[in-house]
């Protein structure tokens, strides 16, 4: 079922796109022609495909959870331009 300019201009509307008419008009012949892609895509089976399948074997790399030594409050604002009580001050942004 071919894509009609109706609906192409319907979605560029909501997009707030303007197009010319030939432009329209290739724009829905290249958005059939991706449906019509979309449906042969329908068409494989994919019964033993499981739902998180990748293309690549990917994992998750974590590293373990370890306490390890952190700063203080006074070595962290001990650069800091200001502070105030015990904590970076900065300039107000919002009026």
């Amino acid at each position: 079922m071919p894509i009609a300019l109706a609906e192409v201009k319907h979605v560029a509307a909501l997009a707030k796109l303007s197009f010319t008419d030939e432009e329209l008009a290739k724009i829905a012949k290249e958005l059939d022609a991706i449906v019509g892609y979309v449906e042969q895509l329908k068409e494989l089976n994919v019964d033993d495909v499981p739902p998180t399948a990748h293309v690549l074997d990917l994992h998750n790399v974590f590293r373990d959870d370890k306490v390890e030594p952190w700063l203080t409050n006074e070595e962290a604002l001990q650069n800091a331009p200001t502070q105030k009580i015990g904590y970076f001050s900065v300039p107000k942004v919002i009026g």
